[in-house]
């Protein structure tokens, strides 16, 4: 995680006007001259004997993590430890890892409400999802079972309490692991006590603690009663918040270990009972859950998420990128000294070219490797590593600045539409509209896809014409807006000096409202 941009958007209610929700994903850590001074002091003294110690423990719990499941079986491990193994080795683990977060300076645990025994609620989720720190919530519940990443079995120590926790594993790689992960997660959630509660972070990844992500279906796919578990850090300066912009992982360890205090608020909500409609529904399951938590929070619900390694928000039917990757390829080339309107594209419209990298470089007279590089990945592509040169084309006409955003969507259109066999006019299908979505917006293919079935159910075509396409993105009250804000039409042409870059981002309202973005300094 790095520094970055501060570009907030605000869902705005259309009635009232009023705010509802800053930009989750964004986080900044201002600090007044006495707080510098008060941290660079503890960061010297402090920060580094809290860490060393915290690493010492850490590796001291590996002993009781492997002594839990050395010697047993993968069809052992199935079911859940019991006898002197859970007693010795459970106890050793939940007394180090109380004494790895009180050495980081969590001197305090404030516990809140009654947590429910495995039979009442199965299934505990808990928000916001902020920090790496969030794995304390574990403690007052009692080491629960966690979802992970399978690829965290190979990581020295974590792997170890991994396997001690007999965590439910789920791979990025495997499509099958999905599957697997639900029917183990319904076969241990409907089990009758028999295995200890499963613990979720249903947002999936962190944020600034300012709104609640939409939640992943996942906690809710087995129907059972789940109880939300609220994290709070009610500390004066937040350092722990680990957001995609902000502090990275070593300057939040680092700010946090130089605290004083540290104090963790974790209250147990009542056991959330779901309706018929619910048990069937894991999504409408999740999205009332949200809620709940979200207004005993006093924070909004969101339905920002992470698309892969993007976070998108929700405007209409569509999901858009936070800040649109076409941005980061202005900035790349901008640093190449590379003005996009003196490229000759060559792009044959209606008709793909795919290049290689070696001509993507020969093409836009790149001579730096790691240039080319930077810039050739911002493009999809195929099994042989070749992309489609109409993509480039695009790309480049709307970072070059001196189209108007008619232009550049009669330009989209005409690179990506179809002849027809029967019909004398072309038409925009799911794949072309999904591509321009994707380039220009950031917006995930299977949402374009949604939106483009949606659009062309009015017309009785499976196709958008030129009309139908521009009429969506240029007179459309909501997505209109969201054009003119991502692609930023000039009223003259500007040079690359003046092409967007990564640290600003449009503020991309819910209800299609659009505010310049703000600029954050170093």
């Amino acid at each position: 995680m790095s520094q970055g941009s501060s570009g907030a958007w605000a869902p705005l209610d259309p009635t009232s006007g009023s705010s509802a929700s800053p930009n989750p994903f964004v986080h900044e850590l201002h600090l007044s001259g006495l707080q510098r001074v008060k941290f660079c002091l503890l960061g010297v003294l402090l920060a580094p004997i809290r860490v060393l110690l915290a690493f010492i423990v850490l590796f001291l719990l590996w002993p009781f993590a492997w002594l839990q499941v050395a010697g047993l079986t993968e069809e052992q491990l199935q079911e859940p430890i019991t006898g002197w193994r859970k007693t010795v080795c459970h106890n050793g683990v939940l007394g180090l890892s109380r004494l790895l977060f009180f050495l980081l300076g969590f001197l305090r645990i404030r516990v809140r409400g009654q947590r429910a025994s495995r039979l009442e609620a199965p299934v505990l989720v808990a928000a916001p999802h902020s920090t790496f720190f969030d794995p304390i919530v574990l403690l007052p519940c009692d080491l629960p079972k966690v979802v992970s990443r399978a690829e965290n079995l190979s990581v020295p120590v974590i792997g170890a309490l991994l396997r001690f926790n007999q965590a439910i594993l789920v791979s990025r790689h495997d499509p099958a692991s999905r599957r697997r992960v639900v029917e183990e997660v319904r076969r241990r959630a409907t089990s009758g006590g028999k295995w200890p509660q499963v613990l979720f972070f249903p947002e999936g990844t962190c944020s600034n603690k300012k709104a609640l992500l939409k939640f992943k279906p996942g906690a809710f796919i087995a129907g059972v009663p789940v109880q939300p578990v609220l994290i709070r850090y009610p500390n004066s300066l937040d350092t722990t918040s680990w957001a995609w912009r902000g502090p990275g992982v070593l300057k939040v360890l680092w700010l946090t270990a130089s605290q004083p205090c540290s104090i963790v608020d974790v209250e147990f909500l009542p056991v959330y009972q779901p309706s018929p409609e619910e048990s069937k529904d894991p999504t409408l399951y999740a999205n009332n859950v949200q809620r709940v938590m979200a207004q005993a929070l006093g924070i909004p619900a969101t339905e920002c998420e992470f698309v892969g390694s993007l976070p998108v928000i929700v405007v209409g039917q569509l999901k858009v990128a936070l800040e649109p990757q076409l941005w980061e390829l202005g900035k790349v080339l901008q640093k190449a000294g590379l003005s996009p309107g003196f490229v000759d594209m060559g792009a044959e419209p209606g008709r793909s070219r795919m290049i290689s990298q070696e001509a993507f470089a020969q093409q836009l007279q790149l001579s730096d490797p790691q240039t080319v590089a930077g810039a050739f990945r911002y493009f999809q592509q195929d099994a042989k590593g070749l992309v489609d040169f109409r993509n480039v084309a695009l790309a480049l006409a709307a970072l070059d600045g001196g189209r108007s955003l008619e232009e550049l969507t009669r330009l989209a259109f005409e690179l990506f539409a179809e002849e027809q066999a029967e019909e004398p006019d072309r038409l925009l299908y799911k794949d072309g509209f999904s591509t321009i979505l994707h380039l220009l917006l950031g917006s995930p293919r299977p949402a374009a896809m949604t939106l483009h079935a949606e659009l062309c159910r009015s017309g009785c075509s499976q196709g958008l014409s030129l009309c139908q396409f521009q009429n969506f993105s240029l007179h459309d009250p909501l997505y209109s807006k969201l054009f003119s804000a991502y692609l930023r039409p000039p009223h003259k042409p500007r040079s690359t000096s003046q092409i967007p870059n990564a640290s600003s981002s449009p503020t991309a309202l819910a209800n299609g409202t659009v505010q310049a973005p703000k600029q954050k300094g170093d």
